[in-house]
C-alpha cells in the first residue's frame, strides 16, 4: 500500500514540475511580447495559459483523490495540502501574464525605447519560479527562503519603474496613458513574484509544519 502511495506522490511531484515549467515559460514570453508585439506571442500566452488551468483541475482532483482514499499520514499530508495550495498560485500566475498579453495588443505599433526594467523583473520571477518547484521537491527549505528573498529584488524594480514613470509623465504628459500601460505591467509582474514567495512560503510547511515568520 504504501509502494503504490508513494508513486502517486511522485506522480504529483511530475505534474507539479510540469505546471512549474508552463509558469515560467509564460512569464519568459512576456518579454518576447513586450519586444516584438507578434500576435504569434500572445496567442501562445493564452495558450499556455489554458494549459495551466487545465494543469490545475487535473491536480487538484488527483490531490482529493489521494486525500479520500490514501488517508495520509502528517508529512503526506502537509506535502498534498501544500500542492493545492502551490497550484492555486501558479493559475493566478497564468492569469497575469495572460493580463499583460492583453496590454501589450492595444499598444498599436507604440515604441518604447526601455523595457529593461520589464526584463529584470521577468527573468528574476522565472528564476524565483524555477527554485521554488526544485525546492517542493528536494523539500530543501533553504533553497524556499532564497526564493523568499528575491521577492525583494522583484519590489526594488517595481519601485525602480514607479519612480521612471513619474519622471517620464512629468516631461513627456503625452505618454501618459502608455506609462500608466507599462506601469501596471510590472505590477503584474510584482504580483507574480508574490505568487511565488506564497509556493516558496507553502515548500516551508510542508516540510517543517508551520509558516515562518516574514
Amino acid at each position: 500500500m504504501r509502494i503504490r502511495f508513494d508513486e502517486q506522490l511522485e506522480h504529483l511531484n511530475v505534474e507539479l514540475v510540469e505546471m512549474g515549467i508552463l509558469c515560467e515559460e509564460v512569464i519568459m514570453l512576456t518579454t518576447k511580447i513586450v519586444d516584438e508585439r507578434e500576435e504569434s506571442f500572445i496567442n501562445l500566452v493564452q495558450k499556455i495559459g489554458s494549459k495551466i488551468d487545465h494543469k490545475e483541475r487535473n491536480i487538484e482532483s488527483f490531490c482529493l483523490k489521494l486525500l479520500l482514499q490514501q488517508q495520509p499520514v502528517a508529512r503526506d499530508l502537509r506535502h498534498i495540502s501544500a500542492a493545492l495550495k502551490m497550484i492555486t498560485d501558479m493559475e493566478r500566475i497564468g492569469d497575469q501574464a495572460e493580463d499583460i498579453a492583453e496590454i501589450v495588443e492595444t499598444w498599436n505599433g507604440y515604441n518604447w525605447d526601455d523595457l529593461d526594467i520589464i526584463h529584470d523583473m521577468a527573468k528574476c520571477t522565472a528564476k524565483m519560479i524555477k527554485n521554488s518547484i526544485e525546492s517542493y521537491i528536494d523539500s530543501d527549505i533553504e533553497l524556499a527562503r532564497s526564493v523568499i528573498q528575491m521577492d525583494d529584488k522583484v519590489d526594488a524594480l517595481f519601485n525602480d519603474m514607479k519612480y521612471m514613470l513619474i519622471e517620464k509623465i512629468t516631461n513627456n504628459p503625452e505618454q501618459r496613458e502608455h506609462s500608466i500601460d507599462l506601469l501596471m505591467m510590472a505590477k503584474y509582474l510584482e504580483r507574480i513574484g508574490d505568487h511565488i514567495t506564497n509556493i516558496a512560503d507553502w515548500v516551508i510547511f510542508a516540510v517543517v509544519g508551520e509558516h515562518e515568520e516574514a
